[in-house]
């Protein structure tokens, strides 16, 4: 009869913590699930039509492409990758654009604060012909968290600008600059 009652015993807390178990996950999922990915937001806002290149493959020295920062005149100024051609996203002009590409098979890179408004551009290039056109996955915000170097009018800095207060959670290092 003891034995009975301790089996029922171990029965019930088991299944007391099984439960609380359960409804632990079914809580506290929603706030895991919340943390979205880098590669999630870009699949959420991206249709995915310009290949990738990863800040890695363009820090190596072997990549020879043209940069073309497609953010906006301030965020520019603040910093941006060494080299790059600004050419904006709301201003942004394909003929005058295309006056500075001299062959539309060379490699093309194009970047924003994140790969969301370069996708935009790179889409406008592939249109007109430019057939080697990347969007630097993560943008100048996954330069600057990998490290690498950004730059002002006078040189190497830190300062990067933040685009927005909601945006600026994806740029984990340097200097967040708002307007």
């Amino acid at each position: 009869m003891q034995l009975a009652v301790k089996n029922r015993t171990n029965l019930s807390f088991q299944t007391h913590v099984r439960n609380l178990t359960l409804i632990i996950c079914v809580c506290f999922s929603p706030i895991v699930n919340a943390q979205e990915t880098l590669t999630e937001l870009l699949k959420r806002h991206n249709s995915e039509t310009v290949p990738y290149i990863s800040v890695q493959e363009l820090a190596m020295p072997k990549t020879e492409a043209v940069l073309l920062d497609a953010r906006e005149t301030a965020e520019y100024e603040v910093s941006h990758i060494k080299d790059a051609i600004h050419i904006g996203y709301n201003d942004f002009n394909l003929e005058e654009t295309t006056q500075q590409l001299n062959d539309k098979q060379q490699t093309i890179i194009v970047y924003c604060s994140l790969g969301i408004r370069s996708e935009d551009i790179a889409e406008q290039l592939q249109k007109a012909g430019y057939t080697n056109v990347y969007n630097l996955f993560g943008g100048i915000f996954e330069w600057k968290n990998n490290d690498f170097s950004v730059y002002d009018s006078e040189g190497k800095t830190d300062n990067i600008h933040a685009f927005s207060k909601v945006w600026s959670k994806w740029l984990l290092k340097g200097n967040k600059i708002y307007d």
